[in-house]
């Protein structure tokens, strides 16, 4: 893909507000955008995301209330809801232990890590709130990539944030020390013409220090 090719992805990625009730993603185009999400970057490679994939239709309409009634959560082809990791990113769950030990390094620098992990993220391990604030923007990394995978192919999304997280958790049956709700993303075809992009200018938001 050239620099060019790429900017026209992104201006055609938009925050899609209706999809073509008609158009499903097929499975390969699916499984593509959630591979990207898989392959996305995360601090110290945790990986704290969960993708939770809702096809049913009946429980997009019982979402929908709890997503402040937006025409996304039901007429999209595929609702993504992203969860981020709780107990598992705390410095003495044996996950942490595992995705360091998986790089394979000897004992004294996997000692290290973990013992960076621990004293650099204190103040962030001490409470499940702050750990889904940290969790919840790597969330974000992934889907962010994602929206960006799927624009590449023709594939139009829409990040919410406007939605009740308990509820949403708990018709989800999530157990909130385990994951919590970090964000949620329809996929899906556009149904109407894509409204003008509006964004500031280059030199607005740069500023290049020597």
């Amino acid at each position: 893909m050239t620099k060019e090719q790429f900017l026209e992805v992104m201006q055609f990625r938009h925050a899609c507000k209706i999809f073509d009730e008609t158009k499903k993603i097929s499975k390969e185009d699916l499984n593509f955008i959630l591979e990207v999400g898989r392959l996305s970057p995360s601090s110290f490679g945790m990986e704290p995301w969960k993708f939770l994939v809702i096809q049913n239709q009946e429980l997009k309409e019982q979402l929908r209330p709890f997503c402040w009634d937006q025409p996304q959560i039901t007429t999209c082809s595929h609702l993504v809801v992203i969860l981020s990791k709780i107990d598992d990113l705390k410095p003495q769950n044996e996950y942490v232990g595992k995705m360091f030990a998986r790089r394979g390094l000897p004992q004294e620098y996997y000692e290290r890590y973990l013992s960076v992990y621990a004293s650099h993220l204190a103040h962030t391990m001490s409470s499940d709130e702050n750990i889904l604030s940290w969790g919840a923007r790597q969330c974000y990394i992934a889907m962010g990539n994602m929206m960006s995978a799927a624009a590449s192919i023709g594939i139009d999304s829409c990040p919410i944030e406007g939605f009740e997280k308990e509820n949403v958790e708990k018709l989800l049956k999530i157990d909130t020390k385990v994951y919590q709700l970090a964000v949620i993303v329809p996929f899906g075809y556009r149904i109407n013409p894509q409204p003008n992009k509006f964004r500031l200018s280059i030199d607005e938001i740069v500023e290049f220090i020597n």
